[in-house]
């Protein structure tokens, strides 16, 4: 009889599962990979526990669930309910959350950041760090793994401070974090955030420009921007998808771009996926694994 297969189950509340996620997960071993749609939280469940008893035991090591999406939150739910539905010592299976990505993406990013800072000598910890963008999946994840680091994280709304302050609102509840909210919905606000950053993360809509080559500049303060738009124009005027360690007009601060970025998500994507394959113990994958991930990523 031959070994039993790896098997993903991949499930997200969204209309279509992301292609990119399927070829990664190929890539990273799995030679099934069974999408399902529209799911809502209180089905998770019960896809898990169908998955769990339908091998033997010893095949739970092969059999694994990753959840998709779009919403952090929704995903982080998802993956506490599919891990309240195992049934150890002999029915678990591993599962990974990363929501359009957000969770290794957002990882990546502070990642970079935090190693450009050690190169110098320099913690993250106690910086001032400006997130725009900071109502987005991935912008709302590197601000809570930031401020999770001990940095003094803001997040900048583009359509002002509504949808900003709730965000900061909930996250500060759910994981005790204190994010302060920035409204940036003009030249001039964004500027009065801009002037007092250490560090600048942009996670934009992809194509929008977000910041002038003038705007930075006038970060006096400033240690590292990135952006992780590849779409042209670049979210950060001067910053386009090649710059690696660029140095930034008028700053002592050096700039990163998305394939920096997208290097080390990739590769901290892949060894997630790759880790529930034969994984003993089982794994539980959220935000705190895709960062210690990158971690090690960014400094290889």
């Amino acid at each position: 009889m031959s070994e039993p297969r790896f098997i993903l189950h991949f499930v997200t509340p969204l209309k279509n599962v992301s292609p990119f996620d399927v070829n990664m997960a190929a890539d990273a071993g799995f030679d099934v990979i069974v999408p399902y749609t529209d799911v809502d939280l209180k089905e998770v469940a019960g896809l898990v526990q169908d998955a769990i008893f339908s091998r033997a035991p010893q095949d739970g090591k092969r059999t694994a669930v990753l959840i998709g999406g779009r919403e952090p939150l929704l995903a982080i739910d998802m993956l506490e309910a599919a891990k309240n539905a195992m049934v150890p010592p002999h029915f678990e299976i591993s599962v990974m959350a990363d929501p359009s990505g957000a969770f290794t993406t957002a990882a990546g990013m502070v990642a970079v950041v935090e190693r450009q800072l050690q190169t110098k000598g320099l913690k993250l910890e106690g910086r001032r760090v400006a997130v725009f963008g900071g109502t987005g999946p991935v912008g709302r994840i590197a601000g809570l793994i930031a401020a999770k680091a001990g940095a003094k994280v803001t997040l900048v709304g583009y359509d002002g401070l509504h949808r900003v302050t709730a965000t900061c609102d909930q996250f500060g509840e759910r994981f005790g974090v204190a994010m302060t909210p920035a409204d940036g919905s003009d030249d001039a606000k964004k500027l009065k955030v801009v002037e007092d950053s250490e560090i600048i993360l942009a996670a934009g809509r992809a194509g929008t420009r977000i910041l002038t080559k003038d705007q930075l500049g006038a970060a006096r303060r400033l240690l590292v921007a990135l952006d992780v738009n590849a779409v042209p124009p670049a979210g950060l005027e001067g910053l386009d998808a090649f710059a690696n360690g660029t140095p930034i007009e008028g700053t002592q601060g050096v700039g990163f771009g998305a394939l920096a970025v997208g290097n080390v998500k990739f590769r901290t994507e892949h060894e997630l996926l790759a880790s529930m394959r034969d994984a003993a113990p089982r794994r539980y994958i959220g935000v705190d694994e895709a960062f210690e991930a990158a971690r090690r990523h960014a400094a290889g």
